[in-house]
């Protein structure tokens, strides 16, 4: 089985994007605030936008299941309050669940939080509650830098974050630190800002004792971890310059890496330098780069080329396509075995 475990819903149907822009104009204009109940999606609407996009290109790629999250740019935390926050995360929360529902063995959900700029998180914990016992979501994604570029919250080792960190110890959920847009000129969303909250969170872990307290927390870093795989030498000094363990025993049994890189080189980098337990499969495809690259004839974010094309055993292959996710994601595993999978 092949498991990406990096998917957002980036084909939403237009009336999501519409409801969202009524309510972004109903933050100066109250009296125009659309009502949750006011989106109308059809269950035809949405197998359309996903059968027409992720589940075809996931059966050309040969690739079986998805753990599936609203947008990651359409998160926005930075927009209006915590309750502009909640209702958006609500809505993209249920589309999703609603798709796991509908093709059952090809998504499972994964939630953003309902994040707001220098909101208490443990706000956010009646949304992850919802979406683990009710939609059966197996992970979060965990937005580090909710005002969207200018770094206003703490650090992720600092306490303003345990709240969170307790419920997914609770719920053995791990979260994938994912930003969201950018609106801060200076970082290009996708090309900048994403990749250096990757590096940054990684960072923010290494200078810290965050597993101390928490040894059974779980983050997944996407994009293949940002800067931290090319400049693994870097790391490892700064952790001894800093008086740290090894960083196989400081944060190793703790964070993981994906797949989203998009060439060859980048990916046989990534499992040269990153030990294979530590690497999950995953594409974001149809996300921030959608184009074929001219050197190869194929989409950049086919990474199954990729990692069929790396000098690694066959043993490892299957862990980074299943075998790890189905540790970190346990979760994920249990539901699978419900079906027989």
């Amino acid at each position: 089985m092949i498991i990406d475990i990096h998917g957002h819903y980036t084909t939403a149907p237009k009336a999501l994007e519409a409801w969202r822009n009524r309510q972004i104009a109903g933050i100066k204009r109250p009296s125009e605030m659309p009502g949750a109940s006011e989106l109308h999606i059809g269950d035809d609407e949405l197998r359309e936008s996903i059968e027409a996009n992720q589940l075809r290109l996931m059966r050309e790629r040969g690739l079986d299941l998805t753990v599936f999250s609203p947008r990651a740019s359409f998160m926005a935390h930075h927009i209006g309050d915590f309750e502009v926050s909640s209702t958006w995360a609500a809505i993209c929360n249920e589309l999703c669940y609603r798709v796991s529902q509908l093709f059952p063995d090809s998504f499972v959900p994964a939630a953003m939080l309902p994040q707001s700029p220098g909101v208490d998180v443990s706000t956010c914990i009646p949304e992850l509650v919802k979406c683990v016992e009710q939609y059966g979501n197996v992970a979060i994604n965990l937005n580090p830098d909710p005002s969207g570029g200018h770094w206003t919250s703490p650090p992720l080792s600092d306490r303003y974050w345990y709240p969170i960190y307790e419920k997914m110890v609770e719920y053995d959920i791990p979260a994938m630190i994912h930003v969201s847009t950018s609106c801060n000129a200076c970082f290009h969303t996708t090309g900048a800002h994403y990749l250096n909250a990757d590096t940054t969170a990684f960072m923010q872990c290494l200078t810290s004792d965050l597993f101390r307290d928490f040894p059974a927390l779980k983050f997944v870093i996407p994009h293949g971890g940002g800067a931290v795989p090319y400049h693994w030498g870097r790391f490892r000094g700064l952790a001894q310059e800093l008086k740290k363990p090894l960083l196989k025993d400081h944060l190793l049994n703790n964070v993981f890496f994906d797949t989203c890189v998009y060439h060859q080189p980048g990916i046989d980098l990534l499992t040269r330098v990153i030990p294979v337990d530590n690497i999950l499969f995953a594409s974001e495809m149809i996300g921030a780069v959608r184009g074929i690259d001219p050197e190869t004839g194929h989409y950049f974010d086919d990474t199954k080329r990729y990692v069929e094309s790396a000098q690694i055993e066959p043993e490892a292959r299957y862990k980074i396509y299943e075998g790890n996710a189905r540790r970190v994601y346990p979760r994920l595993d249990a539901a699978l075995k419900t079906k027989g999978r």
